[in-house]
């Protein structure tokens, strides 16, 4: 079982994305917001907003 990691991240800006993790890209934060929630769902993880247009999907 994953912990303690990044599942996927969740932008706006593909310009802050880091390499190696699964990237969703949205075309604003509405849709941002509407891909984390099911995204927790799916990967059982928590949305945690680093910014405006950034989050991360991580399981604790």
């Amino acid at each position: 079982m994953l912990e303690k990691f990044i599942l996927a991240i969740v932008t706006t800006n593909p310009n802050k994305v880091p390499s190696g993790a699964a990237v969703f890209y949205c075309d604003s934060k509405k849709e941002m917001e509407q891909v984390c929630a099911h995204l927790e769902a799916i990967l059982d993880g928590i949305a945690h907003a680093i910014t405006e247009e950034l989050f991360i999907i991580v399981r604790h």
